[in-house]
């Protein structure tokens, strides 16, 4: 009898939702995870009896569905079950080695997770456990969301597997590693001295991971023990630097000094926030100093590694290459149709406007394509791209700024793509340090490579450029720059910006979007700085005011 009763007890077993939480499930060896939540056998494997043929379900997925295939995913985690866990999702094996990971290397036991609202196909939920290393327990809890899909081979709901996950920090061969950190903590001052904290500065965080990862193990500080997020190739590939989730206990960590000012970090900041993926770079020309670094999105630092098109603020670097092949003159009158064919694509003007009669500058000013396009005929394939090199430092990877970086891509293209190239669309790349650098190249005469730490601290060489521009074209450059800020599409934006100022205003369009990338480039005095707003419109409505604002701290 008592036999019999503890059988029907397992058999009644069921995993409870309480308060959200997904329970605990015990006794429960041989029964299916989509059973415990209310499934039959068949419905979890999808077997038909002799005879029938196997149906695969299409269609959109239900609210059971998901909700189903979420809660068999998450129970099965919670218990330990990887197995069954990998099994629930598109992709076991990967599944079930990060899974593994999650307890045998991140070292996370009690794990407890709370389902969140459903979106759609996608379920949001928290999770809460204890990361525990030689005697040290210490608490975790994030937020993370999986998707549900149907499986290809019978079209049943299954969570799609990607590692964030498990955590969302993870990406492509990422793992999480609880353990004494490699790599030292560190202290990053700013110029003054001051403390240099992600609280404070919320755009540093990931400046900071750069800092750690390549100055702590020579700053003078002893590691200690983290939760950490140690990038795989495709991550290093991407110059993502190793990310601290906890730490369990403190390191001593050694100090760096930057470059960067406080008050023009802060007004950064204040500038980027406003914005929704905004970014923007200050520098000093005199010096390639970086001054401040921000952006409003915290998952990725645009502002330095980015890798976008720049649209017309391009025009900066091709101008200088039109009127030092004797193609352009600032003074002189230069095309600008509504229309201009090439290379089989027919390009065109914003709003199809056109200049009759009109002067070099006037193009420059109004941001006039086709006064650019006009010219790829005369123009060999790279030309642009030694420009870009030679004078600009741009596109030869080997900025050494002390923090990962992306320098700029100025490929060599043929045919409509090589004109498309010289209005910063086609495969031309850059980000708002690159173009805060084009900027201050024209206002200090001379390519200086922008650095956020002293070259002097761990004796490595900057950039160079193989040459400067012509004087003659440096001046026009100039006065090019200068008239957009006071006449051109930089005007609005720059008003009350005094001094000796210049400036060029960009719009980028990308496949997708309904608003163009803005993008800001301009000067004043010994400051340069870029900004890019991407998805929101024309440069000089949407990064112009956040450079202005930052040129008027200071001259």
């Amino acid at each position: 009898m008592g036999k019999r009763r503890r059988v029907a007890e397992r058999r009644n077993t069921r995993p409870v939702v309480v308060g959200g939480v997904i329970a605990a499930v015990v006794g429960v060896a041989g029964i299916g995870a989509y059973a415990l939540l209310g499934g039959g056998a068949a419905a979890e494997d999808g077997s038909t009896s002799a005879g029938e043929k196997k149906s695969v379900r299409t269609g959109p997925l239900s609210a059971a569905e998901v909700t189903g295939a979420a809660q068999r995913f998450l129970t099965a985690w919670q218990q330990g079950r990887v197995a069954r866990a990998a099994d629930a999702t598109d992709h076991a094996a990967a599944a079930k080695s990060l899974l593994t990971g999650y307890t045998k290397q991140a070292h996370i036991k009690d794990v407890t997770l709370t389902p969140g609202t459903r979106q759609g196909d996608r379920l949001p939920f928290t999770v809460k456990g204890t990361v525990s290393y030689k005697g040290v327990d210490k608490p975790l809890s994030y937020g993370s969301s999986l998707k549900v899909v149907r499986q290809d081979s019978d079209g049943a709901p299954v969570v799609a597997w990607e590692p964030s996950v498990v955590h969302p920090d993870l990406h492509e061969g990422d793992r999480l590693v609880t353990g004494e950190s490699g790599t030292p903590p560190i202290t990053a001052l700013d110029r003054d001295g001051g403390e240099l904290t992600a609280k404070e500065y919320p755009s540093l965080g990931l400046v900071l991971d750069g800092l750690r990862e390549k100055y702590g193990k020579t700053a003078g500080g002893k590691a200690g023990v983290e939760l950490q997020v140690v990038r795989g190739k495709a991550s290093q590939a991407e110059k993502l630097s190793d990310k601290t989730i906890l730490e369990l206990s403190e390191g001593t960590p050694g100090e760096v000094k930057t470059t960067l000012s406080p008050t023009m970090q802060s007004a950064a900041e204040t500038q980027v926030a406003s914005r929704a993926r905004a970014s923007v770079v200050v520098l000093r020309p005199s010096t390639g100093e970086i001054l401040a670094v921000a952006n409003s999105s915290r998952g990725f630092n645009t502002a330095l590694q980015g890798s976008l098109a720049p649209g017309s603020t391009m025009k900066v670097i091709t101008s200088s290459l039109l009127i030092e092949k004797g193609l352009a003159s600032a003074d002189e009158q230069h095309p600008c149709p509504k229309y201009f064919s090439y290379g089989g694509w027919k390009f065109q003007n914003d709003d199809k406007f056109e200049i009759k009669g009109g002067t070099f500058k006037a193009s420059f000013a109004r941001s006039c394509n086709t006064a650019f396009i006009s010219q790829a005929p005369e123009l060999a394939d790279d030309d642009l791209t030694k420009q870009a090199q030679q004078v600009f430092g741009l596109s030869r990877n080997n900025w050494a700024v002390g923090v990962p970086t992306f320098d700029g891509s100025v490929p060599v293209q043929s045919d409509a793509s090589m004109a498309a190239s010289l209005i910063g669309q086609g495969g031309v790349r850059m980000n708002p340090l690159n173009m805060a650098s084009v900027s201050a190249t024209i206002k200090a005469g001379v390519f200086r490579q922008p650095f956020l730490v002293d070259p002097s601290v761990d004796d490595r060489t900057l950039a160079t450029a193989s040459r400067k521009l012509s004087a003659s074209a440096l001046s026009q450059l100039r006065d090019l720059m200068s008239y957009t800020a006071a006449y051109g599409t930089a005007a609005e934006a720059m008003a009350g910006v005094t001094g000796d100022v210049g400036a060029k205003t960009g719009s980028a369009e990308v496949d997708g979007q309904k608003k163009p990338n803005g993008w800001f480039t301009a000067y004043r005095g010994d400051l340069a700085a870029a900004g890019v707003v991407q998805a929101a419109g024309h440069g000089g409505e949407t990064a112009g005011p956040i450079v202005a604002g930052l040129l008027k701290q200071g001259g």
